[in-house]
């Protein structure tokens, strides 16, 4: 077989400068729209809750300190406390906006019959298990043709892979779908000979060669399946919507098989609608982009998102890494919508499958989101999206700032008789000083973090039926209930370990250390005893330090259940990874229940392609 298989229509080429984040820049091609007046109702729901609550325990805290007034190590902690307790405040209270809108009964909305638009559906891989994705993609074109509509669309496999193993399967994988496609279903595929750019340069390679055909595109993961409703909903919102030029869907988690992958998936499906639906209500027409099923205007995107290089501290040139939040601003920058419909459900990916796998994705999108930080200053940017750039980075600096907070906390113990350090005046250099923690202060406030912590999973939990999602569908509420109490405590033990691991991933890329960008290992890897100890060798020795300095006296007992999750890493590790029934007993999700059909499709597909590369089987026709 040929390893330069190219199937593709006749090339439309469009036209996608390079942008200038020196210079604004406004698409004279977008259509005038009325304001949302109501977009400044909802952020201002979302943030002033979440000022006050922080200001409110500042306050507190400073009237706790300020007694004899206010020493540096003090100062440090009421910083570090209330930057963090503002992000959790800020979660809380979207949440809660979640809850307001979803209780509320929004008068439908007269609507015309959507122009007809053609759709390309990209699905860019790079060295990936051919047979599945192909088998989604074989799923979806056969789900859209099932449900008819007034829309074109087509697949197109754009191909990165650089091992010749596996393109020579994603080659025949892609000519033996092709023989069974029913009739009018459309599949292309391209190899390009050089990954330049990596997932940047694939998709504006196939947008200037072939976009100029193509109304809009549906970019996929190579992990994605959509059903033919959802993707013809997103397709119907940007038709009726001729100032948007992006919309994008909530993807769900699904397929998780192991104990973390099902921690996962869990708080996506319970916790993350109510979030979703806040985040949706404050963003209004300037919202995110997460790289995935998500539908863009082409003509727009080709104008407005062309990425130019960053120049780095040693004058060398650097990719964006973390290139869709800084489109989503471009496109925004431009005067199209950037809209978030996470009402729009049928919309799945996958989950790395263990902690180490999550964490190794981790240090690849921290390394990209930590860029945005010299993109905040760019020229023409809207604030909201300036807001996302921002939010973005401070996801994986909270961890560095969580962690100092943990330690200064254990470091000034429970008062001047059992406090580690030693604070000399210089009035007196012979008499120490201590920060005035009593055991009390100490409970206080860290039952207020974690009751901050803990809430948004216990209204997002009480949100479900809002959405339409039933207890039941859990398998009956005590099921939910114990999958919810399940859940928690997993989270528990893994959230500090998670923390350590994003601390490193900030320090890898502060540093330089973290390099390129792997693809994902989506199977998840097999870690063996070694490998165990030196990945979490920094959270070990840290909670036995801080359970040596508890069990002296020295530090809070109330920081126990960090202590404990971090002297043992080693061994939760290990359990991320097991797959086993128990897990999907104690994680029940309506999927569990009863799956749904796109999903069981999918996997029928999968299997049967894969048999049939292996020389095991044939290929059925579509029907």
């Amino acid at each position: 077989m040929s390893r330069d298989l190219h199937i593709m229509p006749p090339q439309a080429p469009l036209p996608m400068p390079t942008q200038d984040f020196r210079a604004g820049f406004h698409d004279a091609k977008v259509p005038a729209r009325p304001g949302d007046r109501s977009a400044g109702l909802w952020r201002a729901m979302a943030f002033s809750p979440a000022m006050g609550a922080t200001l409110a325990l500042l306050w507190f805290l400073v009237d706790w300190f300020g007694t004899e007034g206010i020493n540096l190590v003090e100062a440090i902690l009421l910083t570090l406390i209330s930057f963090n307790f503002f992000w959790i405040a800020f979660t809380v209270s979207t949440v809660l906006l979640g809850m307001v809108s979803l209780s509320r009964q929004d008068r439908p909305r007269r609507t015309t019959r959507p122009q007809p638009l053609r759709v390309a559906l990209l699905m860019p891989v790079y060295n990936e298990v051919p047979w599945n994705v192909l088998g989604n993609a074989r799923t979806m074109l056969e789900d859209l043709r099932a449900r008819g509509g007034q829309h074109h669309y087509a697949m197109f496999i754009l191909s990165d892979t650089r091992e010749p193993d596996i393109a020579a399967q994603e080659q025949a994988s892609v000519e033996a779908l092709r023989t069974t496609l029913a009739p009018g279903l459309e599949l292309y595929y391209r190899r390009r000979a050089e990954n330049t750019d990596r997932k940047v340069g694939n998709i504006a390679d196939w947008v200037s060669r072939w976009g100029g055909a193509w109304d809009a595109m549906l970019v996929l993961d190579a992990d994605s399946l959509m059903t033919g409703r959802a993707i013809a909903r997103l397709t119907d919102a940007l038709a009726r919507d001729p100032g948007a030029g992006l919309i994008q869907s909530y993807p769900q988690l699904i397929g998780a098989q192991s104990v973390f992958a099902r921690m996962q998936q869990f708080a996506n499906g319970v916790y993350g609608i109510a979030f979703a639906e806040g985040l949706a209500r404050w963003c209004e027409q300037e919202g995110n982009y997460w790289g995935h099923n998500a539908i863009i205007r082409t003509k727009a995107f080709a104008a407005c998102a062309g990425l130019p290089k960053l120049r780095a501290l040693n004058g060398r040139e650097q990719l964006i890494m973390s290139h869709d939040f800084v489109e989503a601003g471009l496109l925004r920058r431009a005067g199209w919508g950037v809209r978030f419909l996470p009402r729009i459900r049928g919309s799945y990916e996958e989950t790395p499958p263990t902690l180490i796998d999550h964490a190794l994705r981790d240090r690849r999108w921290c390394q990209g989101n930590l860029q945005h930080l010299w993109l905040l200053g760019s020229a023409g940017f809207k604030a909201v999206s300036r807001f996302h750039l921002f939010h973005g980075a401070v996801g994986y600096l909270m961890s560095p700032l969580w962690f100092a907070l943990l330690l200064t906390w254990a470091l000034i113990g429970q008062g001047k008789d059992a406090s580690v350090l030693h604070y000399f005046s210089p009035e007196n250099p012979l008499f120490p000083q201590w920060p005035e923690m009593t055991e009390t202060r100490h409970v206080l406030i860290i039952l207020v973090m974690y009751a901050m912590l803990l809430a948004p999973k216990i209204l997002g939990a009480l949100a479900l039926p809002l959405s339409g999602v039933r207890y039941s569908d859990f398998g009956g509420a005590g099921r939910f209930f114990a999958s919810f109490l399940f859940e928690v405590i997993l989270s528990i033990l893994f959230s500090p370990i998670l923390m350590v691991q994003q601390m490193i991933a900030v320090f890898r890329t502060m540093f330089g250390v973290q390099k390129g960008w792997a693809p994902q290992a989506r199977a998840g890897g097999r870690y063996g005893l070694r490998t165990l100890i030196l990945f979490h060798a920094l959270e070990t020795l840290s909670g036995l330090a801080l359970s040596v300095g508890i069990l002296s006296g020295l530090v809070s007992v109330w920081l126990a259940p960090i202590a404990l999750s971090l002297t043992f890493a080693v061994p939760l590790s290990a359990l991320s990874g097991v797959s086993a029934a128990g897990a999907r007993r104690l994680l029940r999700m309506p999927e569990d229940v009863k799956e749904p059909a796109i999903s069981r499709a999918a996997r029928t597909h999968r299997n049967e392609l894969k048999r049939l590369i292996e020389g095991n089987g044939t290929l059925t026709p579509a029907e």
